[in-house]
């Protein structure tokens, strides 16, 4: 039988070998230092807690709720980006509460995208970037992932080449998988040229607050007229290490918003109503629990660079997220970045994400999440040590046990 016609679109899962020999790994007793997926281990807020416990069991809370999100939770989010970034907008109009920022994207692409539509997508990027469209019935064109004049460039080839005319550009900044920063000025040349071509900018900030600088990024909807033709998805996953408590928010362009809401009203009724508030209480909060974040990440960051560097891989430092996109090491470069992450948790027990998952050019790049704590980390780069030792011609005839009959 055919498959469906959906399930067609999608290309085989890229991480599934190194899933595999994960779980092959494990069952044979090993202690993988799992660095590949970007899923935060520290706690959420304590105060955060306590008010999701507070509201659970109240007279009204476990009914239906809604699927726009709660008005106390919008006002909140509106409250954050004014000061955050200086931009006001309407709770009622210009912000809706999402399933997390992931499922946000997917959303607003069945909301947006007729059979056929061109949306330009960076490369390397987070996977739903490009296939929440693919499912929708859109096609991608690939622009590249970091914000240098090169992007503007590619960016009015493909709108140029491109029948039809692209609806959307999608940015991403902090980016997941490279951890590239755009600065404001980046996005006051971009939203010019949106609207100059008629494009609409949809921008993923998940990774708002982890920055290691003391240079917070910048919101596209800072830019004068951005709201004409943006909007921008945030996510409580890594700023209030609340990944599996499903919270994040679509928020400018009110023409986009209302189809996205008018979308979610047949897909959903919002998020369990508790947790919305609990969200609540975390945006309205104190901050020092961010900061907390922040500097652990940073911690990790410098510890990762420095024991991968002694043990003989060179680590990019990130200046923001929760990743480092590192290329492979040079006399391991010809296996590819898939066979090297798999030969890396076979041989060293540490599992990083292949580059190749995030798109074609992330090929010879793996990305490296910082969800272990210090100690697993300096563990990680003893194994990845002995590992590079062993050099790749020792390697040369071995099968990965993820491939084996």
């Amino acid at each position: 039988m055919e498959e469906f016609h959906r399930i067609r679109r999608l290309p085989p899962y890229v991480f599934e070998q190194v899933n595999r020999a994960k779980a092959i790994a494990r069952n044979a007793g090993a202690d993988i230092i799992d660095l590949g997926m970007g899923n935060p281990d520290l706690p959420a807020p304590a105060h955060v807690v306590e008010k999701l416990k507070d509201t659970v069991g109240r007279p009204r809370t476990d009914r239906y709720s809604s699927s726009r999100g709660i008005t106390g939770l919008r006002r909140a989010q509106a409250a954050y980006y004014e000061r955050r970034f200086g931009v006001k907008l309407n709770p009622d109009t210009q912000i809706i509460t999402t399933l997390g920022s992931k499922e946000g994207f997917a959303n607003v692409a069945q909301a947006i995208t007729a059979p056929g539509d061109v949306v330009l997508v960076p490369d390397p990027s987070y996977p739903i970037h490009a296939f929440g469209f693919l499912m929708a019935g859109g096609v991608c064109r690939s622009v590249p992932s970091e914000p240098t004049p090169d992007f503007f460039t590619t960016l009015e080839r493909a709108i140029v080449h491109s029948i039809p005319k692209p609806l959307a550009v999608v940015v991403c900044y902090p980016s997941n998988p490279t951890a590239y920063v755009a600065d404001l000025d980046f996005y006051k040349e971009l939203v010019p040229f949106a609207k100059k071509h008629g494009v609409f900018i949809l921008s993923d900030l998940a990774y708002a607050e982890v920055y290691f600088d003391n240079n917070p990024p910048p919101s596209v909807l800072q830019v004068p007229g951005a709201m004409d033709i943006a909007v921008e998805f945030t996510s409580m996953s890594k700023t209030y290490s609340m990944p599996g408590w499903r919270i994040g928010f679509a928020v400018g362009n009110e023409r986009i918003i209302g189809a996205l809401g008018r979308v979610k009203s047949y897909l959903d009724y919002g998020a369990f109503t508790p947790i919305q508030v609990a969200a609540t209480a975390a945006l309205n909060g104190p901050d020092d629990c961010i900061r907390e974040m922040r500097e652990t990440y940073r911690r990790r960051r410098d510890v990762l660079v420095e024991s991968f560097g002694r043990a003989g891989w060179q680590i990019p430092a990130p200046a923001a997220s929760m990743f480092a996109w590192s290329p492979i090491p040079e006399p391991f470069r010809a296996l590819g970045s898939v066979e090297f992450a798999t030969l890396l948790v076979e041989k060293a027990e540490v599992a990083v994400s292949p580059g190749t998952g995030f798109g074609e050019r992330g090929e010879g790049y793996v990305r490296i999440a910082l969800v272990e704590n210090e100690q697993r980390i300096r563990q990680a780069a003893r194994n990845v040590r002995r590992f590079l030792e062993s050099g790749p011609d020792k390697l040369h005839n071995v099968i990965p046990l993820a491939k084996r009959g």
